[in-house]
C-alpha cells in the first residue's frame, strides 16, 4: 500500500516521502502508545498458552502411558480413562490452536497500527475487525480451555475411588 501511495503521488523520492510521513515524533509516540495494549494482550495470551501446553503435554503423555500398558496385554483400569483423556486432548488442542490464532491476529493489529502511520488511506475499520477477530479467537479458546478443565475435574471422582494419584488433571 505504501508503494501504491508513493507511485500514485508521482513517484517522488521514496526516502523523502517516508520521512515526511513519519517526521512527527508525536505521531510515532501515539502509535507506540496505541500498540502497548495489544502487546500486553499478546504477553497475556502467551502466558495462558504456556499453561494450556503444559496440560496438553501431560494429557498426551498419560494417553501414551495407558496405550503402552494396553499393548503389553495387561488388563488395566486405564482403558476406561482413555475416552475422557482423548476428549480432554481434543479440547486442549483446540484451545491452543484458537489462542495461537488470537496471538497471530493481535500481531496483525499491531502491524496495522504501525502501517497506518505510513499510508494515506484510513484503515481503522480493518484494524477494528482484526481486533474483534482476536477477541473472538481468544474467547473461544478460553471456553475450550475451561471445558477441558471441567472434563478433568469430572474425572477426579473416579480417580480418588481407585486410589490413583492424577497430578495433571
Amino acid at each position: 500500500m505504501i508503494w501504491f501511495d508513493i507511485v500514485a503521488s508521482g513517484g517522488s523520492n521514496l526516502a523523502a516521502d517516508l520521512l515526511e510521513r513519519t517526521a512527527s515524533t508525536l505521531r510515532v509516540q501515539e502509535i507506540v502508545r496505541l500498540s502497548l495494549a495489544p502487546a500486553f494482550l499478546l504477553a497475556g495470551i502467551g502466558a495462558v498458552m504456556n499453561v494450556m501446553m503444559s496440560r496438553l503435554i501431560w494429557i498426551a503423555g498419560r494417553i501414551e502411558k495407558i496405550e503402552r500398558r494396553m499393548e503389553d496385554d495387561r488388563k488395566t483400569k486405564g482403558s476406561r480413562e482413555l475416552p475422557r483423556l482423548r476428549r480432554r486432548r481434543k479440547l486442549a488442542q483446540r484451545a491452543v490452536m484458537l489462542s495461537t490464532l488470537a496471538a497471530l491476529t493481535i500481531c496483525v493489529v499491531i502491524a496495522l497500527l504501525f502501517v497506518s502511520a505510513f499510508i494515506k488511506p484510513q484503515i481503522g475499520t480493518v484494524t477494528a475487525l482484526a481486533w474483534i477477530l482476536t477477541m473472538a479467537f481468544l474467547v473461544t479458546g478460553l471456553v475450550h480451555f475451561a471445558a477441558e478443565t471441567l472434563v478433568a475435574a469430572g474425572g477426579q471422582s473416579g480417580k480418588s475411588a481407585s486410589g490413583g494419584r492424577d497430578e495433571g488433571s
